[in-house]
């Protein structure tokens, strides 16, 4: 099936959806979004997502948006595409208003974007050999736990990290803790002992990096939930991404340092076999 766009409850093709010029998110950055995988034809963690996007729409101050109609809208644009493995992007903006940075008074009604397009399956290569990152300063705003349209510094980095031959960067704060990638949250592991950033403002706390934690407690593993610095992480045993569509991803070699034995470990193939096995009985 081709892929498609729904605008305000209108399905289209994706070529022929639009929005206005004046659309504050457009203009401002002025929005918040969520990205949903299916698999076998449900989409996964679906609830998980929708009570992030109401968190985000909160703090963005767009509560008086009608989250059950934005439901709906996935929902018949899902329904519409009929793709069994599809990513599913829905973003919200504030609306189009002649452009002020203040907020339009009265609100003006939002603009709801749904596109669905296939999602592959990851490159089976990727888990068995591990991937490459790169280290950059995080030079975001100050409220990344609040999942907004607002991504450039993420795409200077990621860009930067092909450019170096690598697939993700690794973003340190100024304080020389890792904080997370550019589409996924890190984990590091010393001693079968998972290391993550903790759920504050520096971090997007990812759906799947719940996911992660609660399979990490099942397969007895020790978690700690605290900041980690640049040098603990290069000296750990294991380094593995989980984000939505990365899944659980291993890296093996960070700066073009090895990480461990430079090559996946036994703790992030435990996960992510548990993690097959969850997608397997939750769809």
């Amino acid at each position: 099936m081709p892929e498609i766009a729904s605008v305000n409850g209108e399905i289209t093709a994706i070529e022929k959806a639009f929005v206005s010029i004046n659309d504050r998110g457009f203009v401002f950055g002025d929005g918040v979004y969520e990205v949903i995988v299916s698999y076998r034809n449900k989409l996964f963690l679906f609830d998980e997502h929708i009570e992030r996007l109401r968190r985000s729409l909160r703090y963005v101050r767009m509560d008086y948006v009608d989250v059950e109609d934005i439901i709906a809208q996935i929902e018949r644009a899902f329904d519409a595409a009929d793709m069994p493995r599809a990513k599913v992007y829905v973003q919200v903006t504030r609306g189009a208003a002649r452009r002020n940075h203040v907020f339009p008074d009265p609100p003006v009604k939002p603009n709801v974007i749904v596109t669905v397009s296939e999602f592959p399956p990851v490159d089976e290569k990727l888990f068995e050999d591990g991937i490459a990152c790169l280290t950059r300063a995080d030079i975001r705003w100050g409220r990344v736990d609040i999942k907004t349209i607002n991504l450039l510094p993420n795409c200077l980095a990621k860009q930067e990290a092909l450019d170096n031959g690598c697939l993700e960067a690794i973003l340190i704060g100024e304080d020389g803790e890792v904080r997370e990638a550019t589409a996924a949250n890190v984990f590091i592991v010393r001693k079968e002992k998972v290391i993550t950033h903790p759920d504050n403002e520096r971090i997007l706390c990812g759906i799947t990096r719940n996911a992660v934690l609660a399979l990490c407690h099942k397969a007895g593993y020790q978690v700690e939930e605290r900041p980690a610095p640049l040098e603990e992480m290069m000296l750990a045993d294991e380094v593995f991404l989980s984000g939505t569509t990365a899944e659980v991803m291993p890296v093996v070699r960070v700066d073009d340092q090895p990480i461990g034995k430079a090559k996946p470990g036994p703790v992030a193939a435990r996960l992510r076999q548990l993690f097959q096995a969850w997608i397997n009985t939750s769809s």
